[in-house]
């Protein structure tokens, strides 16, 4: 029998209404996780404008 993955933080299984997580508490610690930045996405670096003093493009004016 497969066994359903636990909470993402303290490994208990898994609640319903807190899914994936067991608790509020674990919930509010991974979000705090996020808000703190411990937690990251990588992401590409912007494009610079090869026309330009390699500024990045001003897309707002």
């Amino acid at each position: 029998m497969a066994r359903k993955p636990g909470c993402p933080i303290c490994s208990k299984p898994s609640a319903q209404p807190f899914a994936p997580f067991c608790s509020t508490r674990c919930a509010d610690v991974d979000l705090g996780r996020w808000f703190g930045e411990t937690y990251r996405i990588p992401a590409a670096p912007p494009e610079l404008n090869d026309d330009e003093d390699g500024e990045p493009d001003d897309l707002g004016a």
